[in-house]
């Protein structure tokens, strides 16, 4: 195998920004899913199913879903961080299929953050 060049890791760094990056790749929001080994004995994976139909259903193709580790919250798993464009992130926790499904209806597609299911607001951001 040929060894990477400098043009070649930076093609490699300019492609993966564009496809994480929020306001260059052309998306509206980011959700994460905090998939530790806690999260997904907490139910994690229920989150990321209820995410992945609700974005599927509604047809949005400018929302990038996407899973991390621990977030180091494991009493408070599974979590969610949402971010969207102009908006400071909110991470949510104690989540299930149920309460994902009404974060993506109120807070991705609405604009209007769930408060009942937030942990913070603001600390973190990708783009």
């Amino acid at each position: 195998m040929a060894r990477l060049t400098i043009d070649d890791l930076r093609k490699i760094k300019e492609k993966q920004s564009s496809d994480f990056s929020l306001r260059k790749g052309g998306y509206s929001a980011k959700v994460t899913v905090h998939m530790g080994t806690c999260g997904i004995a907490a139910g994690a994976r229920d989150v990321m199913s209820a995410l992945t139909e609700e974005v599927t259903k509604a047809g949005m193709d400018n929302i990038i879903v996407t899973t991390s580790g621990c977030a180091g919250l494991c009493a408070r798993e599974p979590l969610a961080t949402v971010e969207i464009i102009n908006h400071p992130p909110v991470r949510y926790c104690d989540l299930n299929g149920e309460k994902m499904r009404e974060i993506f209806k109120e807070h991705i597609l609405g604009g209007n953050p769930v408060e009942k299911y937030a942990l913070v607001r603001g600390c973190e951001t990708t783009y």
